[in-house]
């Protein structure tokens, strides 16, 4: 039987395959994308792709792309993205998930909501039946976090601020806090989202509901692959 390590280079090698040349690609972040990056960057020298342009969602894949050759630029820079490729922290069956747990949830959902197509790839261990299981990120303004953190609260949702190992607060990217709604498993995921979309201070939250196409699953015995229907 295949280790997970195994079973995630091979999901990450059918992910690396999807990649069309001359196209602009979009590459998230995570152990499952690691392996990914590394299988296009091996793809590319055997036969260049001649990417138009890479945009990446964390300094980590964007060090390891460079490292594999290749050039990435910002996403302001592009007017599109053909393809993006990206892991997940829970999936459900209907496809939608929970990201953010490194904290780029910001970044990740505008790159995603300005590609064509988007595909995650994940072990089997990131897989529920229903959203919960790991805390919802929440990006908020430092000016107003302190209303939206009593707000969450006040609605039961446990709010817990992201900490640093020093225990202070960790800042995003963008210089916002992120609150973690750790309440499991989450209230209706779409309407926890129009809450979240309108409530001042808000920046971004980690659920990605009807916003990927395809889901590439590794699991002890294959490969799964799920499409939205």
């Amino acid at each position: 039987m295949a280790t997970q390590d195994e079973l995630k280079q091979q999901a990450a090698t059918q992910a690396a395959a999807m990649v069309q040349p001359d196209t602009v690609l979009g590459v998230g972040t995570g152990s499952t994308v690691a392996f990914f990056i590394d299988a296009l960057g091996a793809r590319n020298r055997q036969t260049p792709l001649n990417l138009q342009a890479i945009v990446t969602t964390s300094n980590r894949s964007r060090q390891q792309l460079e490292a594999n050759g290749f050039t990435v630029s910002e996403l302001a820079a592009v007017d599109h993205v053909d393809l993006c490729i990206d892991g997940a922290d829970r999936v459900d069956h209907d496809l939608n998930g929970i990201k953010g747990g490194g904290g780029a949830l910001t970044l990740e959902k505008n790159v995603a909501i300005n590609a064509t197509h988007n595909v995650w790839i994940v072990d089997q261990s990131k897989v529920v039946d229903r959203l919960g299981g790991f805390p919802l990120p929440v990006e908020v303004l430092p000016v107003s976090c302190e209303q939206n953190f009593r707000r969450f609260d006040q609605l039961a949702l446990q709010p817990q601020y992201r900490l640093n190992e020093d225990g202070s607060r960790y800042v995003t990217h963008y210089g916002n806090y992120i609150i973690d709604l750790a309440v499991d498993p989450l209230p209706i995921p779409a309407g926890l989202a129009a809450l979240l979309d309108q409530t001042v201070g808000v920046v971004e939250h980690g659920l990605f509901l009807n916003m990927t196409d395809e889901v590439l699953i590794a699991t002890p015995e294959k490969i799964e692959h799920w499409t939205r229907q």
